[in-house]
């Protein structure tokens, strides 16, 4: 398989454009995605199911081929591209249908790196991004709190300022890239009591071996089996005082900025996910035979697979349109909650579709579909739940 040269998807040949939105660039990122998803993922996907996790070594191929930093500076061996690049990661990663394989590289790029990118110092970027671009380092994000999910502001874990260092205590929950990570990005109380709760929440790196930090049991999930998830314990965790990222004060805000990328990358994976689902059900629909004929023949069933075809590709272009809303510096909140909510339900909907479609085999976990439906339940959970989400859609109507 050819590696995709950093910063140069330059060639992608006379192939038609898929959309207004997209450049030669971004359809060469698609082809060399799709390719490796279907040479090194598909083949191996349900053995990383089995095991619990994404093995490192493919994500240090990802990091060699230039998947991994997209958006990041050259200097670190990035690409520099955009949110619409960002977009087409995810929707490829999402047809994989190992979506515990996409979240996997998907915190990682773009909801726990981030802080470092964006927040960190340059001794900071200079330390680390190098080796996140290229794979050497897994990041995970650990906001989560077994009382705080959504509600940021509610959490609990505590940083103090003791000299030349910080000392967290306090437990996370729910940490994608948890139990194999090198970096965690962690939001910790830092404010006094009477504090506004916005201006109280920090961000901090700690790395994983730090007297302090413990990993927890990795966690037995519905769905998202091929990637790894954890409790956090820190428990008198020293870091050196330079691990604050950004300013102190400032977390929440940088949680709330970061929230906005992650949404729209969830919707993309999400569209990826419904997409394959509807063409592995096309397949069986025609090669299915019952009543003399193929299923597809039915009225009922078509039309059926048809509306969801076309909810889909509805989803799909609010999700390339948010995200170049983004890339035109635009506030674009009201549209990517909407992202985050309507493809997070869709996909739910048409993964409940295709499995009833699949009749008895649907049912049985030798199924892709199966496997497809689990992974899905999650969508319309993680990264903002549905109802939060409408929510901030609501706030915004009529101003």
């Amino acid at each position: 398989m050819t590696a995709v040269a950093h910063r140069d998807f330059s060639t992608a040949g006379s192939a038609p454009r898929r959309s207004a939105y997209f450049d030669a660039e971004h359809e060469m990122l698609r082809d060399q995605v799709r390719r490796f998803v279907e040479a090194e993922v598909k083949p191996n996907g349900l053995a990383w199911e089995e095991q619990g996790f994404t093995p490192r070594e493919t994500l240090r191929r990802m990091g060699e081929l230039g998947f991994l930093g997209i958006r990041y500076p050259a200097e670190y061996g990035g690409s520099e591209l955009d949110t619409l690049a960002t977009v087409v990661l995810a929707e490829e990663l999402g047809r994989s249908t190992f979506s515990g394989f996409a979240i996997t590289v998907l915190v990682h790029t773009d909801m726990a790196s981030v802080h470092v990118a964006h927040a960190g110092s340059e001794a900071q970027k200079s330390r680390h991004m190098a080796d996140i671009v290229a794979g050497r380092k897994i990041c995970a994000v650990a906001v989560t709190e077994p009382g705080a999910g959504s509600d940021v502001k509610a959490i609990r874990t505590r940083a103090r300022r003791d000299g030349d260092s910080y000392v967290l205590d306090g437990s996370k929950i729910y940490i994608t890239n948890g139990v194999l990570g090198d970096l965690y990005c962690v939001a910790a109380k830092t404010g006094e009591p009477g504090d506004r709760p916005s201006r109280s929440v920090s961000m901090f790196l700690v790395e994983k071996g730090t007297p302090g930090l413990r990993v927890g049991r990795a966690l037995d999930k519905h769905g998202w089996r091929s990637s790894d998830t954890a409790e956090l314990f820190f428990e008198d965790c020293r870091i050196p005082a330079e691990n604050l990222l950004g300013e102190e004060g400032q977390g929440f805000y940088a949680i709330m900025r970061n929230f906005q990328n992650e949404r729209v990358v969830i919707g993309a994976m999400a569209i990826g996910e419904a997409q394959a689902a509807i063409e592995i059900t096309l397949d069986w629909l025609t090669s299915r035979q019952a009543f003399g004929a193929p299923l597809w023949d039915k009225g009922a069933i078509r039309a059926k697979l048809a509306m969801l075809q076309a909810k889909v590709e509805a989803g799909r272009q609010l999700v390339y349109h948010a995200a170049w809303l983004d890339t035109q510096g635009a506030d674009a909140t009201s549209e990517v909650s909407m992202v985050k909510a309507y493809c997070g339900e869709l996909v739910n909907e048409v993964m409940y579709a295709c499995l009833q479609f699949h009749g008895g085999l649907g049912f049985m976990r030798e199924s892709t579909i199966e496997r497809m439906t689990r992974d899905a339940r999650v969508q319309s959970i993680g990264g903002g739940a549905t109802e939060v989400m409408l929510e901030e859609v609501a706030k915004r109507m009529g101003r």
